[in-house]
């Protein structure tokens, strides 16, 4: 894979590791920060994805601004044959923000993960309850988020230098 980016693509990069803008217009108004018209963004956008430089744009939400208060990462010992069946159940769930398998380790034996966030902490153990019976696992470890540090975006472009 070529390596080399060309000024407009260091420009769609730069506005994209700032985040989606919180508007009704998200693309629009990054391919004006970026100088660019929207189409030709997304054109960009398209051919990335296209050619395995992207798998996917996701916003970074924060869900304390949407009372969503109550968060866990629920950790699942799930059968490898099952992985798949077991991880698209999870997934449908509305309080899931994403569900995604990890290798076990020698004293831990999990390997499905999804992350809840639901209005409160009392929610959780009933949210998890419904989806240990739905996807037929009764083996999990429920790691309740005390505090959350800090969401950012990840930055490719240093903008201090240029």
């Amino acid at each position: 894979m070529n390596c080399q980016i060309s000024d407009i693509e260091r420009k769609v990069l730069v506005v994209l590791q700032e985040g989606f803008p919180a508007s009704r217009s998200p693309y629009s108004d990054m391919a004006k920060s970026a100088g660019l018209e929207t189409r030709r963004l997304l054109a960009i956008l398209e051919d990335w994805k296209r050619s395995g430089k992207i798998r996917r744009i996701g916003a970074i939400i924060n869900h304390l601004k949407i009372n969503l208060s109550g968060a866990a990462m629920v950790a699942w010992q799930v059968e490898p044959e099952r992985v798949e069946q077991v991880g698209n159940i999870l997934a449908q769930y509305s309080q899931v923000s994403h569900a995604y398998e990890r290798q076990t380790a020698e004293n831990w034996p999990y390997n499905v993960y999804t992350m809840i966030h639901v209005a409160d902490i009392e929610q959780i153990n009933e949210i998890v309850e419904q989806m240990s019976q739905r996807c037929g696992v009764s083996k999990f470890r429920i790691l309740a988020t005390e505090k959350e540090l800090k969401k950012v975006p990840p930055k490719y472009i240093n903008t201090d230098y240029q």
